[in-house]
């Protein structure tokens, strides 16, 4: 994506997970708000030099270490705030270590301390845009979701075609899903999903084809 509603919006994929930074910069503040820096830092920064816009804060969705290994890099190099769900923070002091080890990462500059917490219906800002805060809790008990101007950024909780998986520390299947529902699905048929990791989609595509969703309401409905 280039121009969302006169916002740029663009992604990188990061590290050996494959995960999806997200940049959301003004071209007129020319400010910016980095999602899930997971990795590849100097490519991050190079992707806010080329589009002309400076990190101002770095909004995790969650706190697993393929989204968060280069949040210390990048607020070294910028000053950004950092901010994630309280319920994530022990994820953030000690859920990347392993992740880093087993696929051979070398960190630098670890996640740092979060500068503060988000909560659902908060609103992210900085000079010329805004991200309202939605708790999805399902992938993480931490999980959220950052939504405006058509826009989701889903983090790991909804892929296409897929969802993100609950067989980890902190997943909850029904959770998961609940949080989809009730929080996701409501929004706009053309929005357009951004997720951590794949090909973007949008909310009534979901709707239609996603078989966790599908079979989700056929199972409450009945």
């Amino acid at each position: 994506m280039e121009v969302v509603n006169e916002l740029q919006v663009r992604g990188l994929v990061v590290g050996v997970f494959a995960e999806n930074c997200w940049i959301i910069g003004s071209p007129q503040t020319h400010e910016a708000i980095c999602i899930d820096p997971g990795d590849e830092p100097d490519e991050i920064l190079a992707l806010a030099k080329d589009m002309g816009v400076t990190i101002k804060l770095i909004a995790n969705s969650h706190g697993h270490g393929d989204h968060i290994l280069a949040v210390g890099p990048v607020q070294n190099a910028t000053g950004a705030r950092f901010v994630i769900h309280e319920s994530d923070l022990e994820l953030v002091h000690h859920g990347w270590q392993g992740m880093a080890e087993r696929s051979g990462v070398k960190v630098d500059f670890p996640p740092p301390d979060p500068s503060g917490y988000v909560h659902d219906g908060d609103v992210l800002e900085v000079a010329g845009v805004r991200l309202q805060v939605l708790e999805t809790p399902g992938h993480t008990q931490g999980s959220v979701s950052y939504y405006d101007q058509g826009m989701l950024f889903s983090g790991d909780t909804l892929f296409r075609g897929s969802i993100g998986r609950t067989d980890m520390p902190g997943g909850n299947f029904e959770q998961e899903m609940r949080s989809i529902v009730e929080k996701l699905l409501p929004l706009p048929d053309d929005t357009i999903v951004l997720p951590g990791h794949m090909d973007q989609s949008t909310i009534g595509f979901e709707r239609q084809h996603n078989p966790f969703i599908i079979e989700w309401l056929q199972k409450t409905r009945a």
